[in-house]
């Protein structure tokens, strides 16, 4: 037990300092390490996730809100649109996702297409990028958070760390779109880890989280939130979206292989 608190302090705290500067929990690419490297079983470790990002949130919403960066009505949008989402997602997932090849080719799906993105944007010179094209209408907006909503509800990852790439792919900088991003996963994953918790009442596979792995995941992304959300001023955007869309794509590759095979 000693080994596997010290390993997710350490995986969480690296992973929320890349991840945090640009609205990303860290629990996409916390869930390959949970599976490979600590055994984690699913479904078990989609509410792990959850209970990551709600012991990892505080960190950098604290930093942001202290910067002034947490403030519009952004952030309401989304977490209104993705708490009925997040709640339909876990419903999925314990019922009708439980197998890991499944739950691989779902998470293939999801990371190669977003880190391509990520990718793909930050490597276009300035001139060659697509123009802002303005905010979304209220409505799209909370249908596009309802569907991320139930993904992230799937794959436990609050929502966030999909919605902020979309948003930014819109126009709008990645400055008011973090903070936005990570009060939705927050308060998602507050839903999803409750309604896993009580759907745990109604399954007899691993559905509860690994709560002592959780905690120490948390832990550290608590900590490398709070540095990442006060260091994302002094970070250059491109080497940031480069690192993201490069771990994504290669996560999702593995994955994909290991469906393959």
């Amino acid at each position: 037990m000693d080994w596997t608190v010290w390993g997710g302090l350490a995986a969480g705290l690296v992973i929320a300092t890349v991840t945090a500067p640009v609205g990303v929990s860290g629990a996409v690419f916390l869930l390959p390490v949970q599976l490979s490297v600590f055994g984690v079983p699913n479904p078990a470790v989609t509410p792990t996730n959850l209970l990551y990002n709600v012991v990892a949130g505080p960190g950098a919403l604290w930093r942001y809100r202290h910067d002034g960066a947490l403030r519009g009505d952004l952030a309401r949008r989304l977490v209104l649109g993705t708490l009925p989402g997040v709640v339909l997602g876990a419903t999925v997932r314990v019922f009708a996702l439980p197998g890991p090849g499944v739950f691989r080719l779902l998470a293939a799906a999801l990371l190669l297409p977003l880190g391509l993105w990520l990718f793909l944007r930050a490597l276009a010179p300035a001139h060659h990028r697509r123009p802002p094209t303005g905010e979304l209408a209220p409505h799209t907006l909370t249908g596009l958070a309802l569907a991320v909503g139930v993904v992230g509800g799937v794959y436990g990852i609050g929502g966030g760390s999909l919605l902020g790439p979309i948003l930014v792919g819109r126009g709008l900088p990645v400055a008011r779109v973090a903070p936005a991003a990570l009060a939705a996963t927050f308060a998602t994953s507050l839903v999803g880890a409750a309604a896993y918790a009580l759907l745990s009442f109604l399954s007899s596979g691993d559905v509860a989280p690994d709560w002592w792995l959780g905690l120490a995941c948390g832990t550290g992304g608590l900590i490398g939130g709070y540095l990442g959300a006060r260091l994302q001023p002094h970070l250059p955007d491109r080497a940031l979206r480069l690192l993201l869309g490069t771990l994504a794509t290669a996560v999702g590759a593995l994955y994909a292989a290991q469906v393959l095979n």
